[in-house]
This record gives structure tokens, sequence and C-alpha cells, in this order.
């Protein structure tokens, strides 16, 4: 390796990922505009400086520096090098390893998986990444050949520096306390040949503007020998400010970097609560969904300030199902003398987290009542981690059904409110329907809504995971219970048929009776009944739940996750269907039963099929298909 400042190289160290694959697909496919390296870097370096600010607190000692706490970027045109300096909370040899020796972290193969999904596609995508995989240090390699990192903790008297050239290696090695920062960290990056323009006092400003101008650090660019700093960003936090002096592009350029995404915030929200707790909020829900949505951990993103020192960049200040909402509150009244652990456990903390939870509520519902488009964007791309609180929140359960926004049997296209739903319910209709699968294109023809349709009795199509768990403890809405369509029986004789439609019967003559029970018995291994539905119009059977078992897609979901085992169905047979009608006619004739026993499998298998499951048994369900057909081949024309 390169040394540029003729020192020893040091220990070579491998990065602990697939580094070689990835540092090549971050220059060359991920960017395509190469200016975020530097938003990047301040960042870290503004996040540093917050660090020690908060450790300060306790160990004033700590800091030594009169002139407060800054950022300066001194750039090299001659020699082609940009080096970004902070007094903050440096790192110990154990932190640079860490920090950037370990690349994304849990997230590199995810990472490196979604960017195989979008191969191809427009590169700016690539740059929505960045920041939910912890790699936007190596977004320095974009602009350089080789990136040097000196640093030196705060209180300590030992300092060391960090070589890579982004090939799969970096070096780490002590360095002399004179050729280090008091406290903080330099990171110098050794331009490469098509990035020499960075370099240009005039051109890393406008830049830093553009991205960084909202960051609580002030930051100076410094031109290599130069007597004067150019101030660029002030270091005002923009929460303090009011609202009335904000832009808009300022809400959107403070977004991008604490969200670390390149789209446009889809609502901004900004308020100062005064009263018992006095604190200042700034939310944003993203305009597009992070790529970790859904991680098991299901962290939120939020940054909790005491008198603007961050006290923490996790801080619990929201339940996971509004986890996608990223924010900034900075509170008057918690105390700095205490841990994190403390504030998040005391009484104060918790009337914010309240707090703020109500009021981003409200926003929500102010946004659907008054901004339909906006809010149609919002609930596309998080609604499913919304209907996470019908579930988690009984307490919200009310004004989270008001937001929410479903697919329906009579509306396939423009999402409906329980509300509409209740306006339109048809006469003698007491229930809210519903049914739940993982597709909902299959659920828009699954045979358990033909009745239904028959009697224009609209059903809510539910298909997202979370949806078989919140409709399983909802007591309803404006009085109506929800009840699926697919557990127990369906009554709904009741409500009127549509003009022109006729009911599906469940009386049944001694030969379907006689039939039914065969097919019990030859399927008693796979269903706990087979019986005549009145649910059914045009297909020939279905798979529904016993009426006290759990909904079929929740049992699925547990079975899944380890957390129960799947009951048998009932099988529910159309008496009106011209293939059953001819089964029970071929039955009472005493004609073949092997032909009937084929026919009753692969009945079953067909439902199990429209369901969205294989066949029970897939070599016999091709044996059997196959005996089938030949008969029917074999079979003399009329």
């Amino acid at each position: 390796m390169t040394d540029h400042s003729g020192a020893p190289t040091g220990t070579p160290h491998a990065f602990q990922a697939d580094v070689s694959r990835l540092l090549h697909l971050m220059v060359h496919s991920i960017y395509s505009d190469r200016d975020i390296f530097i938003r990047e870097l301040v960042s870290n370096a503004a996040d540093a400086c917050e660090k020690l600010r908060y450790e300060a607190l306790t160990k004033p000692d700590l800091i030594n520096d009169e002139g407060g706490f800054a950022i300066k970027i001194t750039v090299d045109d001659a020699d082609h090098r940009i080096t970004i300096a902070d007094n903050g909370i440096g790192m110990s040899h154990d932190d640079l390893v860490s920090a950037l020796g370990t690349i994304a972290s849990s997230g590199t193969r995810a990472f490196l998986d979604k960017l195989a999904q979008t191969d191809g596609e427009e590169k700016v995508k690539g740059a929505e990444l960045i920041g939910q995989f912890g790699i936007g240090f190596y977004s320095a390699f974009m602009v350089a050949d080789q990136v040097t990192v000196e640093t030196r903790k705060a209180g300590s008297q030992e300092a060391f520096v960090w070589e890579s050239e982004g090939q799969g290696t970096y070096v780490t090695r002590p360095i002399p306390l004179e050729k280090a920062p008091t406290h903080g960290t330099r990171v110098t990056l050794h331009l490469n040949d098509a990035s020499h323009d960075y370099a240009k006092p005039g051109r890393l400003a406008r830049i830093i503007r553009e991205h960084s101008s909202a960051i609580a650090i002030p930051v100076d660019v410094i031109e290599k020998d130069g007597e004067d700093a150019q101030r660029v960003a002030e270091g005002s936090a923009l929460w303090t400010r009011a609202k009335s002096d904000i832009k808009p592009e300022e809400y959107a350029d403070f977004y991008r970097s604490l969200a670390s995404q390149f789209d446009e915030p889809a609502l901004t929200i900004h308020w100062r609560a005064e009263g018992r707790q006095e604190y200042t909020v700034l939310a944003f829900i993203p305009g597009s969904r992070p790529l970790d949505l859904f991680d098991p951990a299901r962290k939120g993103r939020s940054k909790l300030y005491v008198r603007r020192v961050l006290i923490s960049q996790e801080a619990d200040l929201l339940p996971g199902w509004l986890r996608f909402v990223r924010l900034v509150v900075d509170s008057s009244d918690l105390p700095l003398n205490v841990s994190r652990e403390m504030i998040q456990d005391s009484p104060v903390f918790a009337a914010i987290r309240k707090g703020i939870v109500n009021r981003l509520l409200q926003e929500l519902t102010k946004t659907a009542e008054n901004d339909s488009e906006t809010f149609k964007s919002i609930w596309e791309n998080f609604g499913a981690v919304l209907k996470e609180g019908l579930y988690e929140d009984p307490e919200r359960r009310d004004a989270l059904f008001k937001l929410a926004r479903f697919t329906t049997s009579k509306n396939i296209e423009t999402a409906r409110t329980l509300t509409d739903y209740i306006a339109d319910l048809r006469p003698n209709q007491t229930d809210i329907w519903y049914i739940t699968g993982d597709d909902q294109k299959r659920l828009e023809k699954s045979p358990q809504l033909e009745g239904f349709r028959t009697r224009g009795i609209e059903v809510l199509l539910l298909s997202d995971p979370v949806d078989a768990f919140w409709v399983s403890t909802a007591l309803g809405f404006e009085g109506k219970p929800f009840k699926s369509v697919t557990q127990g029986t369906a009554d709904i004789s009741n409500v009127p048929l549509l003009e022109g439609e006729t009911a599906p019967s469940k009386e049944t003559s001694p030969e379907i009776a006689t039939l039914i029970a065969f097919m019990k018995q030859t399927l008693a291994e796979n269903v706990d009944d087979v019986r005549a539905s009145d649910r059914l119009a045009e297909s020939a059977a279905c798979l529904v739940a016993p009426a006290h078992g759990r909904d079929r897609r929740l049992e699925q979901i547990l079975a899944q996750g380890g957390m129960g085992s799947i009951s048998k169905p009932v099988l529910e047979v159309n008496p009106s269907h011209p293939l059953v009608a001819a089964l029970a006619s071929h039955f009472a004739k005493g004609d073949d039963k092997t032909l009937i026993e084929d026919a009753a499998w692969l009945i079953h298998d067909e439902a199990r099929v429209a369901d969205g499951e294989p066949p029970a048994d897939p070599t016999q369900f091709i044996a059997r298909l196959t005996r089938m057909m030949t008969r029917a081949a074999q079979a003399p024309s009329a």
C-alpha cells in the first residue's frame, strides 16, 4: 500500500464484509451524484461533536478548545487533497476497527441483494440505499483512491491512523500525539484523477450549503495556505428557528441529512409544545420506503436533544408502528445530568413520547382529510406499518381505523375507508366482512367471495401479514364486528340478492348428501368436515376454517414461525355445481368408486390451489389428474 506520508505501512487487516464487490459497486454503480460524499463525511463529523458535547456534561475536562465545536475543511488544489477535521469525540483503535473496518455490519448482504435487484435501473436509486445500511463513510472512495483517517479519542494519550485504498484491506498504526488532533478526527481524501475539481473551495462550499447547511455544528472551508476561513454553515439548529423563517428547500435538505435518503419528504411537521412540558419537534415522513422498514428489530430513527445537547440518536420516542418517521426532539425539561436509560424511564420522557405520538396522528388525520393525494402516497408506502398499531396499540385503534385505507371487492383500484364501508352497508348487513391472504390478486378471485357478490356485500381484501393479527383482536368499528368470509359459516341469507342474481342453496338432494358423506370419509385425514355451501356461486368447492378455529391465514403465519400447527379445514361443496351433480349421479349408480375418490381428492386440491397452497400430495395429485384425463380421453364421444 502506498503511504503518502512516507511512514511505515503498518499491519494490514481485511475488511469484514464482501468489500471488493461492495466498494466497486459503490464507485461504479450506485451513485449518479458523487457530491454526496461530502455530506456523509460532514454528517459523521457533526455526530462526533455532538457525542463529545454530551460526554463533556459529566467530564468537562474532555473539551480543551476555547473556540467551541467546529468542522474545518481544508482544500489543497495543488496536491488534489481534501481534509475534513472535527474536534469531536475521536476514536480509539478498537473504535477504528469497529466503525471503519466492518462495512454495513449486518446489512451488507441485504444491501448487495438489493443492488442485484436494481441492476440496470437508474443509478440515482442506489444513492437512496446509503444511509440505510451504514456505509456512508465509504462513499469517499468514489472520489478518492486513498483515504487517511487520523484520530485521537478525547481524554486519551494515544492516537492512531487508518488508511485504505478501498481494494479490500486497510491498515492501522499508532501515530505521535503531536501529529494528531488534540481530540477528534481528520479525514484526508487523496482525490482520484476524475475528481480533482472537488479541491476547489468554491465548489466544495456550494455542495456543503446545498446538502449540509442545517447541521448543528458550524462548517468552515479553508484554502491551503490561505488566511481566511469561509463559513459555509452557521451551525444553527434548524428546529430552533421559527417556521416562518425556514424555506421548504431547507427542510428538505435537513431531512436528507437526518434520514440519509435522497427523496423529498412527503410530510414535514414542525411544532413547539408548551405547558407542563416544553419541547420542540421536527418530524418528517419520507417520500419513499426505507429498505429497513420491515427489519425485525423495527428501530426508529429519533434524535433526542436536551437544550441542543444530543442525548441519543436512537431514542425510544416512537412506537414500532411509527418507525418510518424521522424525528428530532429538543426538550427543555429533561435533566442533562442523568443517563440515557434514566431519561427514557422518566415520567417527563413518557409524557413527551405520548404527546408526540398523538400529534403525529392528528397531523396524519388532517392530511387525510385535506390532502388526499399526499395521504394516498403515505398510505401506499407505510400503511402496512401503521396497521401494526391496530394490533399493538388498542388505545389508539379508533384513531388508526379512521386513517386506514382498504382495497375491497367493491373497488379494487381506489382504497376506501371503514367509514365509506359502513355508509354502503347492504340492507340487513350487520358485519364488516373481510378475507385475508398473501396475494391481493388471488383474493380478488377467491371462490369464497362468490356468494357475497350475488348480494352486493363488500369485502375487505387484506393481503398484508399484519392484517391476520389485528382483525383477530379488533372488536369492530362503529358497532359493526369484523367477520371473516373464510371462517365458519357465512350467514348472509338476510341480505337481499342483487337484481338478476340467484341465491346459492344449501338444500341438498339425497344423492348430493350421500356424495358429501363419501367425500368426508375419503378426505378424513385432510379435512375436519365436508358440507354443502351457500357462499359458492360458480366454483365447485372452497376451504374455510372451522367456526371456532383461527383464521386460516393467521394460522399459517403462526405455523411458519413455529408458534403452532395448522388445523384441518372444512371443505365446502357447491351442491349446484355441474361437476358435483355429475359425481353424485355416478356415485348413486354405483359407478367406479376409484373415479369418485380421485375426483374428491382433485376437488380438495383445487380448493387448496385457489387458496394459494400446493396440492396436499403433489405426486398423488399428478397421478389422479392423469387417470381422470385418460378416462375422459377414452370415453366415447356423444
